[in-house]
């Protein structure tokens, strides 16, 4: 058995003041006796102004950001799942393009994994909203999973949430729990944030945690908020709302998972379909 704690998010277009509000969040976490934070998707910075925003988006090694929650993570004693930042990889990693790149960090503040978003949120809504995430991100082409005091962590991140190939790739890695931490539009969360969620945890037959953004942000977006936490059987734990910011927290039962598993084996019973 071991605490999460949750960190609903309105992030804004300062990282200083983003990378604040992360640090006293790791302080909460680790004084409500939780072994590991998870924040949301873009944690570091929210900005849809590109020239405004890309002076901010650094290398990994230069990123304020991840410095200060390492420093945090280390003098609290906590892990970090930081959901994801916008990051500048080599020239030789990618393309010329970011990545949308989330964080594993223990609690000596290492670096434990990294995942970079495989699916890009290219959509026209009926709303009128319009996003391309493949013009300034590459995608990902890697399924990562790491171990964490709660038991073996499969990454997703967001849009990742509406593609089962790769929670049934976390599944078969018997994944315990999977993050996916998120930046969701209202429109799209209203009506499919919570059904995606449950049916993922169902599928994988693992605890799933998705920290997320909340509320207007300064440049302007919303976002959908609810934080949840559903676990193998697909009931919801943890709702943080669609209103505030904040902390929420959930214990993590192990022998849940190995109850689900031996109730409902369709992790063992999967067949691979020709085709």
């Amino acid at each position: 058995m071991g605490r999460a704690a949750l960190f609903q998010m309105t992030s804004g277009i300062s990282p200083q003041d983003n990378a604040a509000a992360l640090v006293s969040a790791i302080g909460e976490a680790k004084a409500a006796g939780a072994v590991m934070l998870f924040t949301p998707e873009m944690s570091g910075l929210i900005d849809r102004r590109r020239e405004r925003a890309a002076p901010h988006i650094v290398p990994e090694a230069e990123d304020r950001v991840l410095a200060a929650v390492r420093e945090a993570a280390a003098r609290e004693g906590i892990w970090v799942h930081l959901g994801s930042l916008a990051v500048r990889p080599p020239a030789s990693e990618h393309d010329a393009r970011f990545a949308n790149r989330a964080f594993v960090i223990d609690d000596t503040g290492e670096v434990r994994a990294r995942y970079d978003k495989i699916h890009m949120f290219d959509v026209d809504l009926a709303t009128g909203e319009t996003w391309r995430e493949s013009n300034a991100y590459a995608p990902g082409d890697r399924v990562v999973t790491v171990e964490t005091p709660l038991g073996l962590l499969g990454l997703a991140i967001c849009y990742d949430i509406r593609f089962p190939a790769l929670f049934e790739a976390l599944g078969r890695a018997r994944c315990d729990l999977i993050a996916a931490p998120a930046a969701f539009t209202v429109p799209t969360g209203t009506a499919h944030w919570h059904l995606m969620q449950r049916a993922r945890a169902v599928e994988a037959s693992a605890f799933v945690l998705s920290a997320a953004q909340v509320g207007r942000h300064e440049d302007g977006r919303e976002t959908y908020g609810h934080s949840l936490a559903v676990d193998p059987w697909g009931e919801i734990l943890l709702d943080l709302g669609g209103e505030t910011a904040g902390l929420g927290f959930v214990e993590i039962d192990p022998a849940r998972i190995a109850e689900v598993r031996a109730q409902l084996p369709s992790l063992a019973n999967r067949r691979d379909i020709a085709k």
